[in-house]
């Protein structure tokens, strides 16, 4: 893109009405829409056509994953924007679409100059990952790779049917021990009761 140029964004999203606000809304800010991709391998074969300088991709596509999309481009671009655009609240979603390569992560609910500004932001830090809620996430993140194994175990007992002895008694171990694992488990992920860590856990895709 040369200083003068409108920088050509391509939008991948298997909804028509989603890429139509989307194009309106970047062309109105003085970008160019070079392109629309309703699937994964639409998706691939106009990046690798028409190297555009952005691409905002939904998290879910009818042949695969958008993240599968954010990986291919990184393999080949460092400089290329990449906006991830998707309904999830999930924070494990936003940090796969970090770890992935994304610039930016943007909720469809959000406002449509929501996704202008992030197209911007990642057009000029292609590399630096932008979300809301990236700081949250990631400590959530954070708290849960630091659960050992038992831990972890214990943790993922939880969705199954029966008191504390009930489940103690289902991994070979003491209520006390099983006790001493879930008061850490409450402490790493920052709830208060089993529902918070069973809700938190299948967030951080645990469960």
């Amino acid at each position: 893109m040369s200083a003068l140029a409108a920088p050509s964004v391509l939008l991948i999203d298997d909804h028509p009405s989603v890429r139509s606000g989307i194009k309106k809304a970047i062309e109105v800010a003085g970008m160019l829409c070079c392109g629309e991709a309703a699937s994964r391998a639409e998706a691939l074969a106009q990046i690798a056509h028409k190297s555009p300088d952005a691409v905002v991709v939904d998290l879910h596509l009818p042949d695969g994953s958008g993240l599968d999309v954010v990986q291919w481009i990184r393999k080949h671009s460092q400089d290329m924007a990449i906006i991830v655009l998707t309904m999830s609240d999930e924070e494990s979603h936003l940090i796969a679409a970090m770890r992935a390569g994304a610039s930016s992560f943007v909720k469809k609910t959000a406002p449509i100059n929501d996704v202008v500004a992030a197209i911007r932001s990642s057009l000029l830090q292609p590399k630096n990952f932008s979300a809301p809620g990236i700081v949250s996430a990631l400590q959530n993140f954070e708290a849960a790779s630091f659960l050992t194994p038992r831990e972890l175990t214990v943790l993922q007992s939880l969705s199954a049917p029966g008191t504390n002895s009930d489940l103690a008694k289902s991994l070979y171990i003491s209520e006390a021990t099983f006790k001493t694992h879930l008061a850490a488990i409450y402490r790493k992920l920052q709830v208060k009761n089993r529902l918070g860590a069973i809700t938190k856990a299948r967030g951080l895709n645990l469960l």
